[in-house]
């Protein structure tokens, strides 16, 4: 027997179409709701968060407060990169900047400290993930006509392919119709100098035209967002007699003597081999527990 439809009552689908009707407003209000009010000079540091699908700046309270010379072993890619920092805070020329290479070697504190360093005059920093990197028009648009000098920090950049970023990201660079502000720049840090992953296979796709090696179409593609920083800067591992100096230097910043002792060194090369890796964080991590453990036996 054929099952007839049910008749919905005129009252129950008069409630429906209100309930929906107000759920479509509430939704309307959501995607079209004015951008948040936002206080530049609640700190020096902002993040871009998402909410609701829209994008906003808020302001960092806890700012990492580290000093130039703080960062040990990295003299020349220090000097570099302020310079170009410091161009851009006076008004200059100045080029968007890629900083690569080994972990825990100082490339993120660098721009922290260069943050600390010029935002008396200025300078300010706006902290954006990966996976918003779509939103950079936005935040452009956000900061264009403010007098303030912006860097748009990008952490640990990379890419695998086909990630929406990537192209955001070229675009911003050095692709767009509209031109770039004169106010901002991009500095990014990474592991990788192509910021994507690169393929046995691609090899390849090299061609050989007389003496010369042309790379094939895929590599072209991944080398090109990394061309688009006017600046590249490589860090790399320290060897041992370097680590054991940026040890002191940590000691003496948390006021422990008796760096140079052979116990010390001893501890302190245990330490970076329990890690597996020599390098600016690690000898601070050290320090730190060195540090802590010396008044643990004060106290006693």
């Amino acid at each position: 027997m054929k099952k007839l439809p049910t008749v919905v009552p005129a009252a129950q689908m008069s409630d429906l179409m209100v309930r929906a009707e107000t759920l479509l407003v509430r939704l309307e209000l959501l995607l079209h709701a004015p951008p948040a009010t936002i206080d530049w000079k609640a700190s020096i540091a902002f993040r871009w968060r998402k909410k609701a699908a829209q994008g906003a700046l808020e302001p960092i309270h806890q700012v990492h407060r580290i000093d130039l010379r703080d960062l040990q072993g990295i003299d020349e890619q220090k000097d570099r990169v302020e310079r170009n920092t410091r161009q851009f805070v006076d008004g200059y020329p100045a080029n968007n900047v890629l900083l690569t290479g080994a972990r825990g070697t100082g490339k993120s504190s660098l721009i922290k400290a260069l943050l600390n360093k010029y935002a008396s005059r200025g300078l300010r920093l706006i902290e954006v993930e990966k996976r918003d990197l779509t939103d950079l028009p936005d935040i452009v648009e956000l900061i264009h006509a403010r007098p303030e000098r912006y860097i748009l920090y990008c952490d640990d950049l990379s890419f695998e392919a086909d990630e929406p970023g990537y192209k955001a990201l070229k675009v911003v660079l050095d692709g767009s119709v509209a031109a770039a502000s004169e106010n901002c720049l991009i500095y990014a840090t990474s592991n990788r100098r192509h910021l994507m992953p690169e393929f046995m296979h691609e090899n390849l796709e090299y061609q050989h035209v007389g003496e010369e090696i042309h790379p094939g179409e895929t590599s072209e593609e991944k080398v090109s967002l990394s061309e688009r920083f006017g600046l590249w800067v490589s860090f790399y591992p320290f060897d041992q007699d370097e680590y054991l100096r940026i040890v002191r230097v940590w000691l003496e910043h948390f006021k422990v003597t008796g760096g140079k002792t052979a116990e010390v060194e001893h501890a302190a090369l245990q330490w970076a081999l329990m890690r597996g890796s020599r390098s600016g964080r690690v000898a601070w991590q050290f320090a730190r527990d060195w540090a802590g453990r010396n008044r643990l036996r004060q106290r006693k």
